[in-house]
């Protein structure tokens, strides 16, 4: 079932947006056979960086029947509340949401592998009911998953942005149970949660059981999981500060008039690190209120499609200014001119919704890779409890 990478493996990617998750499979050789997004300027986007051949820009489940067979799928999907209606032992009702246009795809094309991309609080939505009515409906499909929370600062991006990747394996029986996105250094940095309890999949919790947020990382197999923090990423490159992505000449129109500096002189000096992010001036004091100037020495705020984002100023030298749209690629990844069919203003918010490529070509590399960590092969940890519901 395994194929190396770059050897015939065709994916199809759902909710497209500009193409993050393509130029990750594009840069590991895979081929991308079909695409999909509701956003017709997304699709523009896309088409234009890419191909149109293969896209399809409309409402997912009006094109369900054209999705061809597949290798891989990936997606980053909007995250929806599921229903509570006919709620089963604590599980929610996937029907009706995108979701479930996700599983409808995986159980009729069976792909080898699926990854999908959400916002970090999937994992505490509901005290975790969201996260485990997920993870229920793709691993009774037969699907071993596992997910992470990752950072695009752990792959060279400053920006504090994290996400929760949630991969599939379509595997047949217990013994091929493994691990791609976690080494063994990272699992070993754990070292208070015993490890033998890993290889005990009746010790594993139960899903319908489930009734707390759920930790960074974790394994599921048969309506059952293991989990676990792993707080540090032992493949981390370095992290450059955002100084570094800034363009040396920006036009006139990112900077801000006069009446910025006044609005400046009327707010709180704050100068402290928040989550990486230097925050220098604050109207009100708080992190969160009002108008705020950032410095570049650390990292930039989670990039999203919000247009008040878009507006955020910068002290830069002894000007202020907002991000330009280049560097909005750049804190993403993506080549300063993928969006170049768009206008600036529209650049900010596709930028800000999509899958950061270096992110998603780690996790596609490590679940599709020939090198998975098999669980009969970690050592068990003596002299330490499991705590099943960290």
């Amino acid at each position: 079932m395994t194929k190396q990478l770059g050897s015939g493996v065709n994916t199809v990617e759902l909710f497209c947006g500009i193409g993050g998750f393509r130029l990750a499979c594009d840069s590991l050789g895979l081929t991308t056979i079909w695409a999909n997004d509701l956003d017709p300027l997304a699709c523009t986007v896309y088409a234009d960086a890419f191909s149109a051949r293969g896209l399809h820009q409309g409402n997912i489940r009006e094109l369900m029947s054209e999705i061809p067979s597949h290798d891989l799928l990936t997606a980053g999907f909007p995250c929806q509340p599921f229903s509570s209606a006919g709620k089963k032992q604590g599980i929610r009702d996937v029907r009706g949401t995108l979701f479930q246009e996700i599983v409808r795809t995986i159980d009729q094309h069976r792909p080898s592998w699926f990854i999908l991309e959400n916002v970090k609080r999937l994992l505490t939505m509901e005290a975790g009911d969201h996260f485990a009515t997920i993870l229920l409906s793709l691993s009774s499909l037969g699907y071993q998953l596992e997910w992470r929370l990752l950072n695009a600062i752990h792959f060279s991006l400053p920006q504090n942005r994290e996400r929760v990747v949630i991969a599939g394996r379509r595997i047949s029986n217990w013994e091929s149970v493994s691990i791609s996105l976690a080494s063994l250094t990272d699992l070993e940095m754990v070292r208070r949660h015993n490890f033998n309890s890993l290889h005990d999949y009746e010790h594993w919790v139960s899903l319908e059981r489930h009734r707390r947020k759920f930790a960074t990382w974790g394994i599921c197999y048969r309506g059952r999981f293991y989990a676990c923090d792993t707080d540090d990423f032992s493949e981390a490159t370095s992290t450059p500060s955002l100084l570094s992505v800034l363009e040396s000449q920006p036009d006139e129109q990112f900077y801000m008039d006069d009446s910025t500096k006044l609005r400046v002189a009327e707010s709180t000096f704050v100068n402290r690190l928040v989550s990486g992010v230097r925050l220098l001036y604050n109207q009100g004091g708080g992190a969160r209120m009002g108008y705020t100037v950032f410095g570049t020495d650390g990292l930039a705020p989670t990039l999203t499609a919000s247009h008040s984002r878009h507006y955020e100023r910068y002290k830069v030298g002894d000007r202020y200014r907002r991000l330009t749209n280049v560097e909005y690629a750049r804190l993403q990844g993506f080549p300063d001119d993928h969006c170049r069919s768009a206008s600036i203003f529209q650049q900010y918010g596709l930028y800000g919704n999509a899958v950061p490529p270096p992110m998603a070509k780690w996790a596609v590399s490590k679940m599709i890779g020939a090198d998975q960590l098999m669980v009969e092969d970690i050592p068990p940890i003596e002299g330490t409890q499991m705590r099943l519901f960290a």
